[in-house]
């Protein structure tokens, strides 16, 4: 009779339950780099588009400057000017709004990060007190993460210094340009340049409503996704 093959030992309950808390602080540790690279690769596309958009603005800046000289800055200049700013503004606009995508992307990476530093405050309790980065998917812990404690959302011209803030003021500028151009063809120069400054203010108020809005709702539709893993179990979504 051949004899049965030895069975190999078990592993005792206490050495498998000791190795589940490394292998999951390993796999919480890939994913966390893995939002690292995809948050990077979100801000490379946000500067390549405001790149793009001050390239293109630059290069029409010198092209109506040649046809201007050209043209005596006649009736054809006025028809150029106007086809050249309308099309520098709609890339202005769809920049403007990609920016704003982007940052709320950039707000959900960092809430998978806030939420995988929790994770590790619950394998290893104390652990966060090393952190200087926030643990928390709520306006304390993201702020504690953006290193902007104190400066963000506490100052309307705050908005205007981030960078859709800055594409959006230049979008107002041409805005107002173009509305000044199209006026002044109907009445003298002064009016023009009132209606142009008003159109701009009012582009200007429009761009911060709207990414200030578009962030408050895409804020709540992420918290109500993800949930927040410091919060109650009974209060987790």
């Amino acid at each position: 009779m051949t004899e049965a093959m030895p069975t190999p030992p078990e592993m005792p309950p206490a050495a498998a339950s000791e190795s589940n808390p490394a292998r999951r602080a390993q796999f919480l540790a890939t994913e966390h780099w893995s939002l690292l690279a995809t948050r990077a690769m979100s801000w490379n596309e946000s500067f390549a588009r405001t790149g793009m958009f001050l390239t293109s603005l630059s290069t029409a800046t010198v092209a109506l400057a040649l046809v201007g000289s050209a043209t005596g800055f006649g009736s054809e200049f006025i028809v150029f000017a106007l086809i050249v700013l309308a099309v520098t503004l709609f890339l202005g606009v769809a920049t403007f709004v990609r920016l704003v995508q982007v940052n709320n992307e950039d707000l959900y990476w960092v809430a998978g990060m806030n939420r995988l530093r929790g994770q590790y405050a619950r394998l290893e309790p104390g652990i966060e007190d090393e952190f200087v980065t926030g643990i928390s998917l709520d306006a304390p812990g993201f702020a504690q993460t953006y290193a902007a404690i104190n400066v963000t959302g506490t100052s309307f011209l705050h908005a205007f210094v981030t960078t859709p803030g800055m594409v959006g003021t230049v979008n107002s500028v041409l805005a107002g340009v173009i509305a000044g151009l199209l006026t002044m063809q109907a009445m003298p120069m002064g009016p023009a340049i009132g209606i142009g400054l008003v159109i701009m203010v009012g582009a200007a108020v429009l761009c911060v409503t709207y990414a200030s809005r578009d962030a408050q709702a895409y804020a709540g539709r992420m918290i109500r996704f993800i949930g927040d893993p410091t919060a109650p179990q009974e209060d987790r979504g």
